[in-house]
């Protein structure tokens, strides 16, 4: 049975436009067999980063604190699917403050990567993730008016753990046309087909 981990990042949660669309969706493979974990990120669903956590994340050989008890859930959640979607605005040219606090909880040294002398190797096993991104206007393409930073910040974090399948799908404008919307769908169905069949073949 496949194993989809499905980030909410919206701040209108299930009601954000690319959630309504995907729901439908996520049922249908729910009903195939595709075991679905919905993690909403926005509103009070994540604790700020603590004293407490930030001192156990820099402690020597960092002891088995209470203080990692939510950072363990996050990445169990992320360790045990087959793969990740993501559903998320463009916040300022990169990822909202909800992503990058489940971010700061996941990537974690000595968890999911550790410091070498040439650089950050990550611990986790790769997995497919699809990034499907809301912005107010074009930010990839010969259209593009704004900078990108998002992109580049959320394929360098995934990487850093260990994930480096990662594709992005760009919803931009206040109202993105319907062959935008299109390419969304197609390219989530093919995703999840994709982990599907991988999962009945495991």
């Amino acid at each position: 049975m496949a194993r989809l981990l499905y980030l909410e990042c919206s701040p209108h949660a299930g009601r954000s436009a690319g959630a309504q669309m995907l729901r439908p969706i996520l049922d249908e493979f729910e009903a195939k067999g595709v075991r679905v974990t919905t993690r909403i990120l926005s509103g009070p669903t994540l604790e700020p980063i603590s004293t407490h956590y930030a001192r156990a994340i820099t402690s020597p050989g960092q002891p088995n604190d209470n203080a990692f008890a939510g950072s363990e859930q996050l990445i169990g959640e992320l360790e045990h699917s087959d793969g990740v979607l993501i559903n998320t605005p463009m916040h300022n040219f990169t990822v909202p403050a909800a992503l990058k606090l489940w971010i700061d909880y996941v990537l974690r040294i000595g968890r999911t990567f550790v410091s070498t002398p040439d650089g950050k190797v990550g611990l986790l096993q790769d997995k497919p993730v699809l990034v499907l991104v809301r912005s107010g206007g074009a930010c990839t393409g010969d259209d593009a008016r704004q900078p990108d930073f998002l992109t580049p910040y959320l394929r360098h974090v995934l990487h850093t753990i260990g994930i480096g399948s990662v594709q992005f799908n760009y919803l931009a404008g206040r109202e993105p046309p319907d062959h935008m919307w299109a390419d969304a769908r197609r390219n989530v169905y093919s995703f999840l087909n994709l982990l599907s069949s991988n999962g009945a073949s495991a």
